[in-house]
């Protein structure tokens, strides 16, 4: 049986990608007790990093929600993995996204809303999380957005 979180992924012609393998020496996710700590996920698409630049100067604002939305879709493929069936994920705790974005860019919770908004729209009530939403001088590979979520998993 398919979870409610991916009949709407699938409603929205979202498919989730396979989990992305780690890039240094950390794990993609980590469970303790019923937490899920995803580690931070980059917009990948394809097996590619889709949006590369800074916000503020080479990559508009619309990019960046693209961005983040993308990391949203990665965040749930690790969540899958971990759990191996979405419907074991009882709730979005937090996430935490970086915005590769120039000192004088202000509008970080504006494209960190582009993970924020797909989560809601997916998860429903369980899907409101609280957030940071912070500049970043730099991120790995010149990502436009990086994104870590916690998830609370159901026994």
């Amino acid at each position: 049986m398919t979870s409610i979180i991916e009949q709407r992924l699938a409603s929205l012609d979202i498919t989730l990608p396979e989990a992305a393998a780690p890039a240094a020496n950390y794990v993609p996710f980590v469970r303790s007790g019923n937490q899920l700590f995803v580690s931070g996920q980059l917009p990948m698409q394809d097996g590619e990093l889709a949006i590369k630049g800074k916000l503020g100067a080479d990559v508009t604002l619309e990019e960046g929600r693209q961005a983040a939305r993308l990391c949203a879709i990665n965040l749930l493929a690790q969540a899958k993995a971990a759990t191996s069936d979405l419907a074991k994920v009882a709730r979005l705790v937090k996430i935490v996204g970086f915005v590769n974005s120039t000192a004088s860019f202000e509008q970080q919770p504006a494209v960190i809303n582009g993970a924020s908004d797909l989560l809601v729209e997916v998860m429903g009530e369980s899907g409101r999380h609280a957030r940071s939403a912070v500049s970043a001088a730099s991120l790995p590979f010149s990502a436009a957005v990086e994104i870590e979520a916690i998830f609370e998993i159901a026994d």
